[in-house]
């Protein structure tokens, strides 16, 4: 164990201190971690060996995850986005269940046998977008600020608004495999849900206002607060787990909650909140690329390559395209715009959410593995290396187009993104 800590502490030492030098060669975070763990894990050098079903491993991904969606939450500044709420919108209440539906058709089609919760699921787990994968582009101010920021608040929220639908169809799936007949199973998930909204709700107003009052009468300090954030946010998550509710489910909302009721004037706090879980992740994409990685190319499997591949283009692009009808948006717009849907840390969190609950039921579970793992996979290679080099074309487009064009609707930026100082490229070298 301890020997496993040394070499994910060696290698997060190593990426800080090269991060903007590989930025130049658009070798992202996630790129640097699941390349290096697929080098130090149990497929190649052997110097890590923590197995994907192992406690630890779960609790860890469970508090990156938990971290992140309610940073994510209570970072979203209302105020900002109602004054154009229609982009964001639209890719959150027309393409985002458009995604589900249609990957989970498509994970149907291919995989028949393993039954609608199994689609369904899949669906579920590739839908959220991680925005940090595609930094140059969420960073470029060549890109229009109304594009980055609803691609940003997608980002910021899809993954919360997946997290009680992954529940609901673990439970399905085990039902469906099992066949145990457990009528109620919709009902349970649907307690959970109910419990982590209650829990949610109750602690991150109550933290909030708690917070916003030590604030305006001075009885804390900055560095008190940054402690306090990252610790109301866990105490949501394993208070609803405590009492029968879902954690995830229960942070988010708790996040959202939270920056209402502290009026966002917490942003070094939450931004605390969200550096600890970024730190976090790095650990979570070197365990991806120990344990999965490699066994996608040992144990090949072409549906699950297949499937990724229509994953990351017409599972995405098609309700992006949708969603954006009557819009008036360019064509190179929308086509960057839906290509743009990485699958990240939410995806391999949910992941080993669906993997850790088929595993306690004894669930064969290598379908679903190798499906998601290789979107995964993929996304966290592709849309790496083409987020600098789309940035670069899309900006160039529009240098030559009218002032008043769509995209051009919003001029204030968008808040600063998540991961940025780890993700940093060549625009951020002299910053």
């Amino acid at each position: 164990m301890e020997s496993d800590i040394i070499v994910l502490l060696a290698l997060t030492v190593i990426y800080t201190i090269l991060g903007h030098i590989l930025g130049r060669f658009s070798i992202t975070m996630p790129i640097f971690f699941v390349i290096a763990g697929a080098i130090v894990g149990k497929y190649g050098l052997g110097w890590t060996t923590f197995p994907l079903e192992a406690h630890q491993v779960e609790l860890l991904t469970e508090l990156t995850l938990a971290l992140l969606l309610f940073a994510d939450a209570a970072s979203l500044q209302f105020n900002q986005v109602k004054d154009d709420a229609q982009m964001p919108g639209r890719l959150l209440l027309i393409a985002f269940p458009l995604v589900v539906l249609l990957g989970a058709f498509i994970a149907y089609l291919l995989f028949p046998a393993a039954g609608i919760g199994f689609a369904l699921l899949v669906g579920a787990i590739l839908a959220p977008t991680d925005a940090a994968l595609g930094l140059p582009i969420f960073n470029n101010p060549r890109v229009p600020a109304r594009i980055r920021r609803a691609l940003n608040v997608e980002s910021g929220l899809n993954d919360g608004l997946a997290t009680p639908l992954v529940t609901l169809f673990i439970a399905l799936t085990l039902e469906e495999v099992t066949r145990a007949g457990h009528q109620g199973w919709a009902l349970s998930a649907a307690s959970e849900i109910a419990i982590a909204v209650g829990v949610g709700t109750a602690l991150g107003l109550a933290g909030g206002w708690l917070f916003a009052q030590a604030v305006r009468k001075n009885w804390t300090s900055n560095v008190a607060r940054q402690i306090g954030n990252p610790a109301l946010a866990l105490l949501v998550f394993f208070a609803a787990k405590e009492l029968g509710g879902n954690g995830f489910v229960a942070v988010f909302v708790g996040g959202i909650t939270f920056g209402l009721a502290s009026r966002n004037v917490l942003h070094l706090a939450v931004e605390y909140t969200e550096v600890t879980g970024t730190f976090l992740s790095l650990f979570v994409w070197t365990i991806f690329g120990a344990t999965i990685a490699i066994p996608l190319l040992l144990d090949f499997n072409p549906l699950a390559l297949l499937y990724a591949i229509l994953s990351l283009t017409v599972v995405r692009m098609v309700p992006v395209a949708i969603s954006l009808i009557g819009t008036h948006m360019r064509r190179d717009t929308v086509f960057m715009m839906g290509w743009l849907g990485p699958r990240g840390l939410a995806s391999v969190v949910f992941l080993i959410m669906a993997y850790e609950a088929a595993h306690e039921a004894q669930l064969e579970v290598s379908t679903l593995v190798a499906t998601v793992g290789w979107t995964i996979l993929l996304s966290v290679l592709l849309h790496g290396a083409s987020a600098l080099p789309l940035a670069n074309w899309y900006g160039r487009r529009l240098e030559s187009a009218s002032p008043d064009i769509p995209e051009m609707g919003v001029s204030v930026e968008p808040a600063a993104l998540r991961h940025k100082a780890f993700y940093a490229g060549p625009s951020e070298q002299n910053k």
